[in-house]
């Protein structure tokens, strides 16, 4: 009977510790790998670095684009892009010219 006394003593003065470390564990836990945590830091700036990756190739495409477009504006007219265009779109050649199509990838 006096060890089940001894035991209960024993437990009582370690459960603030024992719960300490139960509550210091939860939360390492889910600053590690929680919906917000580090994990999901890493993983965001990996989605961010890729994602400007890709806009810096849209954005470099669009200035193309839009320079193309500005040649093509009634007052100011690019002749070459005109041909070019005329050449793409209608198919026409001269008399000997040989056209040859490139296959995008």
């Amino acid at each position: 009977m006096k060890s089940l006394i001894e035991k209960r003593h024993i437990l009582r003065q370690n459960m603030m510790a024992v719960m300490g470390f139960i509550l210091c564990f939860y939360f390492c836990y889910h600053l590690v790998s929680g919906p917000r945590g580090y994990l999901r830091l890493l993983s965001l700036d990996n989605q961010i670095t890729q994602q400007s990756t890709v806009l810096s190739g849209v954005t470099a495409e669009r200035e193309s684009v839009e320079t193309k477009v500005t040649m093509m504006r009634p007052g100011s007219v690019n002749r070459d892009l005109l041909e070019e265009r005329v050449r793409y779109v209608l198919g026409y050649r001269q008399a000997g010219e040989v056209f040859l199509l490139q296959s995008s990838q």
